[in-house]
């Protein structure tokens, strides 16, 4: 196993999905990567006051400031690849921003004036961060974006999480001692990584957390065959299957029904066993409703079923 460091410089990062963008770093599966990233927006230089502009990696933002794409050698559309996430650690300051966009959960929670800003002190060696207000919550960091780009030629938003090839899933159980399974959506891979927070409530309801750059160490493997199509993963707290889509019920049904299909392989029993077991252990999440297409993942604690 060989260890590999990213940095986030400008041949190293970008804010698109691009399956025709050369990869900054090519591993072996197996290999060991520490990436840094920036914040979201790709901020070179901490906010001193609430909503200053400060100098970004890219002038006219079009998404998520990430670092990569990393090929993964033998990786192919078919295969699976396992994101072993061996540690996440955040920056020493982020952000948050809620009102930023016209949307129809802003208006319904009436912010339709100028954005609201926080601040963030982040100490993540007590594991807390303190906004410029005076509130200080728990730090468990993670990484928003993990994800591929569509097997279509152009360029691709990384707001948008998919079905296929990951991406901006923003889910929080996603931190160190997790393994996100990504099925592969073009050849070597091409994976991203970026949008740290340092926080964040299932929903991400203001359309962003504690956004701040990251430190993230992954492992990255090669699966060929996994207990469920889709994106799945394995966490410290249980098992976890998504579902995304415009419409909330249809994320559910997709997150739930792979659920099921895990709960049969796990307990060998019929897919009606499996919905009525799934009654009583499994909780529906909702991930976060700021991406466009609403994300929905429903989890199996470990344990839940002897």
């Amino acid at each position: 196993m060989t260890v590999h460091e990213l940095h986030p410089e400008p041949g190293s990062t970008t804010d698109v999905f691009d399956r025709s963008a050369p990869p900054v770093l090519t591993v072996h599966p197996g290999d060991t990567v520490v990436a840094r990233s920036l914040d979201a927006a790709g901020f070179l230089e901490r906010q001193r006051t609430p909503g200053e502009e400060r100098p970004r990696m890219f002038d006219g933002r079009r998404g998520h400031c990430l670092t990569g794409p990393i090929a993964v050698r033998g990786a192919e559309p078919g295969d699976v690849l396992a994101v072993h996430i061996v540690s996440a650690d955040p920056g020493d300051w982020g952000w948050t921003t809620a009102g930023a966009k016209d949307n129809a959960l802003n208006r319904a929670l009436g912010l339709t004036g100028a954005p609201t800003w926080l601040l963030w002190e982040i100490d993540a060696d007590v594991g807390t961060a303190t906004n410029d207000r005076g509130h200080t919550v728990r730090t468990s960091p993670f990484l928003g974006v993990i994800g591929m780009p569509p097997d279509e030629r152009g360029q691709h938003s990384t707001i948008t999480p998919r079905a296929a090839g990951g991406g901006n899933i923003d889910c929080r159980d996603l931190t160190a001692g997790a393994t996100l399974f990504l099925p592969v959506t073009v050849p070597g891979a091409l994976v991203h990584l970026g949008d740290g927070h340092a926080a964040q409530g299932d929903g991400e309801v203001c359309g962003t957390a504690i956004e701040c750059p990251m430190t993230t160490e992954v492992t990255l493997d090669v699966v060929t065959r996994a207990p469920v199509r889709g994106v799945h993963a394995v966490t410290p707290r249980g098992r976890i299957t998504f579902g995304f889509d415009p419409d909330l019920n249809a994320a559910m049904v997709e997150a739930l029904t792979a659920m099921v299909t895990w709960m049969q392989c796990l307990y060998d029993v019929d897919r009606g066993t499996a919905t009525a077991l799934a009654s009583s252990v499994v909780d529906l999440r909702v991930t976060q409703v700021a991406n466009e297409t609403w994300g929905v993942h429903a989890v199996l604690a470990h344990g839940a079923v002897t």
